[in-house]
This record gives structure tokens, sequence and C-alpha cells, in this order.
């Protein structure tokens, strides 16, 4: 990736009520745009950004199909002409771009490059742009997603996050899909010491016996949020 570029357009936005970050990059010169698995509730929030900003939002990117909230990806794609892209393992019924694995998606003078990194659901990606990885709920600050529904598995996500982002520079930043402790930021160095589940050097045994032990409740809106997002947020009435 060309890094000798204009400083990008970049907006981490939240969701209190699920954790849930959205993330929001655009090109300054060309104003393209791609966001990162914008929530429904805050879709008033997000297009009024995007006005304001004056960009032209060329995709919308989902990490995977969300079990804690509804995306508002249908509602953007109709306001902006935008193309929806998640993995084309995902289940998704909609998407209008089936992401394979590394593939390249170009916005303005930049590109970003979507990482399989399977295990928390079969459908994950992280999404690499510039010195940044966008990691879903694959890895999170000092956590990993949990891997007890979705077709989860912890072997899975342990090979994918040590063979696809511990594998990155160490001072890539780390930006999660969620955060329920007040981080914002990490660096892939600061994971690979200190995250609780995988970090230190942990074996996938060690990981999986974690995983396996969290007995973690049901997330509240999985009946709600995973039909809807097969279809890109489009909801029941």
């Amino acid at each position: 990736m060309n890094t000798n570029l204009q400083t990008p357009i970049f907006r981490q936005l939240f969701d209190q009520e699920s954790s849930t970050y959205t993330y929001l990059i655009a090109d300054p010169e060309t104003k393209e745009a791609v966001i990162i698995d914008p929530v429904y509730e805050k879709y008033e929030r997000d297009e009024s950004l995007i006005k304001n900003l004056g960009l032209k939002l060329l995709y919308i990117l989902e990490t995977h199909v969300h079990a804690d909230h509804v995306t508002s990806a249908s509602k953007l794609k109709t306001r902006f002409n935008a193309k929806i892209a998640i993995s084309k393992n995902s289940g998704n019924q909609c998407a209008d771009i089936g992401l394979v694995d590394n593939q390249i998606l170009q916005f303005g003078r930049f590109e970003i490059k979507a990482l399989p990194t399977p295990g928390h659901t079969n459908g994950c990606m992280s999404f690499l742009f510039q010195n940044m990885v966008f990691t879903g709920d694959s890895l999170m600050i000092g956590l990993a997603g949990r891997t007890d529904f979705q077709e989860g598995s912890s072997e899975k996500l342990y090979e994918s996050v040590q063979s696809q982002l511990f594998t990155l520079s160490e001072d890539t930043l780390v930006y999660p899909g969620h955060d329920y402790q007040g981080f914002t930021v990490s660096t892939i160095g600061e994971e690979k010491k200190f995250n609780k589940r995988l970090g230190g050097g942990k074996t996938e045994q060690e990981f999986s016996s974690i995983m396996s032990s969290l007995n973690l409740p049901k997330p509240k809106k999985i009946d709600i949020a995973v039909p809807a997002n097969m279809v890109c947020g489009v909801k029941k009435t």
C-alpha cells in the first residue's frame, strides 16, 4: 500500500447501547469514503456526518454478521448508492460484494484490504488500512470475540489471530468492533503481550480452555439481529 498520501479523514464512532464502534474513513481530496460496521439506531448520526463532510460513500463494510446489533447497511446503501461488502462465507443474502480473502477495495487514492479472520463466526473479516487494522469481534482490546455460537470455533479464531493479525507490524493500531472497558485503540504489540485470552504466548489449548469456561449469557438481540443482518439490516415488521 502507498503510505505517502495525505492524511485520511478518520472518525471513530460509538453506540452506547451495544458498545459497538463504527469507523468512517475517507480520502480528503476525492471525498470517496468507506464505513465499517454501522449501527441501525445510529443511522441519522452517520448520515449527517457523511453529508456534512461532503463525502461520497462507496462501500459499507461489515466485519461479520452481528448478533448484538442490527446494521444500517441497507439504509445507507439506499441513501448514498453505496455497495455493501461482507465475506462470501458469511451467509449474507443481499451484499453487493462477497469478499474473498485478501481482496482490496479502492476509494480515492486509498485502499483497504480484507483479511480472513474466522473463528468468532465463519464469515469474520478484519480490514487493514495503512497502519490500522479493524478487527471486528476477532481481536478486541485485551480480549477476543466469543466462539460459542454462529459456528464459532476457538481453534479457527486462534489460528486467525496468530496468522493474520499477530504477524502484522507491532505498531499497527488495533481498532476493535466493540469495547466494554472504555478503551478506544490498542496496538498489535500490546495485544501480543497483554491480551488476556490470546497474548503472552498462549497456546491453542490454553486459549480453547479459556473460551470454553467463559459461560457468557446469550446476546440479548441475537434472535432479532442475526436474521436482520443476513438481509443487510432490513427489519421485519
